[in-house]
């Protein structure tokens, strides 16, 4: 194949679109152009409030895993895991920084389902500014879904991922209801017989559950984007600005961000939000410094001290990812994943290979962009799991 989108035009067998750009090796272009392929809003920096990062880089050459009965070094593991870019702070230091392919530090990449994990902060500082009880029914925010699955359904139970509504979270699927929401969030063109829908009017599609609400961990990325709505409903506020106003501008974060948007502007919150590897490991950094940057405070602290511990194990080991990772002690609270022990790790995660590690205890926080072939891979979630484990055990 020619070089992705070389040449005025570009071949046609090189061209990244709407119909190809998840697709490897697409995928390897789009996710670090992602606003040239899917209609985006931005969401504004404050550069008065940026600090640059001190670098103290690391030497990483004790890193070794063993992987199919040879020895893979910190390169390998990189390149094995199909890594566009990684960041790792250590006590707010930059000790590794390194790019490949398109993507560059003043570039942003797509989180994916990281994106959840930033509205999962964001509704923490909503819910103490606007005194928001989070057992607040859902419909009693939008009763345009009403008449849907979600009826019952909690904000909380929709922060974490316990509402049951039946959604099959199948990446590989060629039909059923995960189709018709890409078309509807502008991920996927529509085809001359489809009807063409929005992301809000997807929802009242939902018919149909799988079981109770506030029940067992079922991972439906729809529930995000309607906390979306949800808060853009009560603040009476865009969630790009919204996100702007209360994270992205406090935070310092060096570049601009931008979401994906449907049709109408409403924003993609379950998967859409795209930033620099640096900006992400900054956000990360608020579960080191109790949710504080630049002497500011963003996110309440019992925020974050719930998300740690306040989880339940057994609505997980129940759930849907309790083999996929391996039947490691977990939790999922707010969009955040937990993996309990003696140094605790959050982390979100996103499919093709997007991560966001922080182990608080140690003041270390990895951010890590991939383009992985396929969207969710246990042998490439283990691998990424086994090599994050290593560099916790050098950079402890």
């Amino acid at each position: 194949m020619a070089t992705l989108m070389q040449g005025f035009p570009p071949a046609k067998e090189s061209q990244v679109d709407l119909s190809n750009w998840r697709k490897a090796p697409f995928n390897r272009w789009a996710f670090s152009h992602v606003c040239e392929i899917v209609p985006s809003a931005i969401i504004d920096n404050d550069r008065d409030e940026f600090t640059p990062f001190e670098a103290r880089m690391q030497d990483l050459s004790d890193f070794s895993l063993q992987e199919n009965g040879g020895e893979l070094k910190f390169d390998d593991w990189l390149e094995q895991t199909y890594t566009d870019g990684i960041v790792i702070l250590r006590k707010g230091k930059l000790v590794y920084e390194k790019y490949f392919g398109e993507l560059k530090p003043n570039r942003p990449h797509i989180l994916m389902s990281v994106s959840k994990s930033v509205l999962g902060l964001l509704y923490g500082i909503v819910a103490q500014r606007q005194n928001l009880n989070l057992n607040t029914l859902v419909t009693d925010i939008l009763p345009e879904v009403k008449d849907t699955a979600y009826a019952g359904a909690s904000l909380r139970d929709l922060l974490d991922m316990r509402a049951g509504v039946e959604f099959d979270e199948n990446y590989l699927a060629s039909s059923g209801k995960i189709i018709a929401y890409r078309k509807a969030q502008g991920w996927d063109p529509f085809l001359p017989c489809d009807e063409k829908t929005n992301l809000r009017e997807f929802f009242g599609t939902l018919k149909e559950s799988d079981g109770g609400h506030n029940e067992r961990f079922h991972y439906a990325s729809p529930n995000t984007d309607l906390l979306g709505w949800a808060i853009e409903r009560v603040t009476s506020v865009r969630y790009t600005d919204l996100l702007s106003e209360l994270i992205w501008q406090p935070l310092g974060a060096q570049e601009k961000a931008y979401i994906t948007v449907d049709s109408t502007g409403a924003p993609r919150c379950a998967g859409g939000l795209n930033c620099t590897a640096r900006d992400m490991a900054r956000l990360g950094r608020l579960f080191v410094t109790q949710g504080t940057a630049n002497g500011r405070q963003i996110v309440p602290p019992q925020w974050l001290k719930d998300i740690l511990t306040a989880g339940s194990r057994e609505a997980w080991d129940g759930g849907d990812f309790y083999e996929f990772y391996e039947k490691r002690p977990m939790h999922y609270r707010s969009k955040w994943y937990v993996e309990r022990g003696e140094h605790p790790l959050v982390f979100g995660l996103g499919v093709f290979g997007q991560n966001l590690f922080i182990e608080p205890q140690s003041d270390l926080v990895i951010a890590k962009f991939s383009s992985q072939p396929l969207p969710l891979d246990a042998k490439f979630n283990s691998l990424t799991h086994r090599g994050i484990d290593r560099l916790r055990e050098i950079l402890r």
